[in-house]
């Protein structure tokens, strides 16, 4: 399905009224990849975009806006313990993590509630409580948008790396992923190390899947805000990673750092803590603010603009940057 002229306000989770040229809406991958071909060898301006909960629009797009609209879960496989299941990229990520543990299957219980559809995590390399999606993806379909030819990725031609993948940097803009295969286990290694997921746990009683995705749906609401409330893209920075010497000299000024220790060996910083510290937490400047409960995230109060949003994580990256000498990274991807 094509549109022409089509706004993007329900195409994105900051709520942001901004309009496409067009916007090619695929149920089918057979019909994105007839597309393709059709267009190959014509220069074409295209943006794929999922749910949009990782974008922040400052203007309208003048091109065309590609959403995958695959559907579909299913049992691809089994190897011992393991077993693949495959998920479309049209399907809510949340959908897709609810089903798992409802049938058992451990490796996507920490990625509970996270906004978005399943083509978009593969990208972004999605992360939360200590597990990234990078853990558990076996390979990633994809058709390429300059001839509509069908390549699959194993996981290691992803290019993992945190918040980020081959399809942010060299593949950039290049290709439409359709569906990705994940490797889920019947007797999974559960990651309960960070934060107070433990200590929550030992409340209800038992280790099970099912408690554990209880446990990061009651943190993540009471920590962030629903998109459907009020607009935002969750985390809009990345949590800094930092060397042995730069975390002595900040320790010095500021001895309640709090600091995680990555299982790579780097030294990471939460951005929230670095941004509430130079007073952003709960401003607001018009209709652009950060959130009140969690200084990482920047809102939509109503009717700000993308530049206007984009304009006051400026001004909260240049605090942090004076203060700590840090320079944040958005996760938040900007048109």
């Amino acid at each position: 399905m094509i549109y022409e002229k089509i706004s993007l306000k329900k195409f994105n989770t900051f709520g942001i009224n901004v309009r496409a040229d067009y916007l090619a809406a695929f149920k089918l991958e057979d019909n994105a990849v007839h597309f393709f071909k059709q267009h190959r060898g014509t220069e074409q301006n295209y943006l794929v975009l999922g749910g949009g909960s990782n974008i922040l629009f400052t203007d309208d797009f003048h091109g065309t806006i590609i959403h995958p609209e695959m559907e579909g879960i299913a049992m691809e496989g089994k190897k011992g313990a393991d077993i693949i299941i495959s998920a479309g990229a049209g399907v809510l990520w949340d959908k897709l993590v609810e089903s798992t543990v409802k049938n058992g299957l451990g490796g996507l219980e920490n990625l509970s509630l996270i906004p978005g559809r399943v083509g978009a995590v593969a990208v972004q390399n999605i992360g939360a409580y200590g597990v990234e999606v990078k853990d558990v993806i076996e390979k990633v379909r994809a058709i390429s948008l300059a001839d509509g030819t069908i390549r699959e990725f194993i996981a290691s031609e992803c290019k993992f790396g945190y918040r980020d993948s081959v399809f942010k940097n060299e593949l950039k803009g290049r290709y439409l992923i359709t569906k990705i295969l994940f490797r889920l286990s019947t007797r999974p290694k559960l990651c309960l190390e960070y934060g107070s997921l433990k200590d929550e746990l030992s409340k209800l009683g038992s280790t099970s899947l099912a408690n554990i995705r209880k446990i990061v749906i009651s943190t993540r609401q009471a920590k962030l805000p629903d998109p459907g409330q009020i607009g935002n893209a969750g985390s809009f920075f990345k949590n800094p990673f930092v060397s042995e010497d730069v975390l002595r000299n900040i320790q010095k000024n500021f001895p309640k750092l709090p600091v995680f220790r990555d299982r790579s060996g780097g030294v990471k910083i939460p951005a929230g803590w670095l941004i509430e510290q130079c007073g952003w937490k709960g401003k607001r400047i018009g209709d652009a603010g950060v959130h009140e409960k969690q200084a990482l995230v920047i809102v939509n109060h109503g009717n700000a603009t993308g530049r206007e949003l984009f304009d006051l994580s400026e001004k909260v990256r240049k605090s942090v940057a004076d203060t700590f000498g840090i320079d944040l990274e958005r996760e938040v991807e900007v048109i």
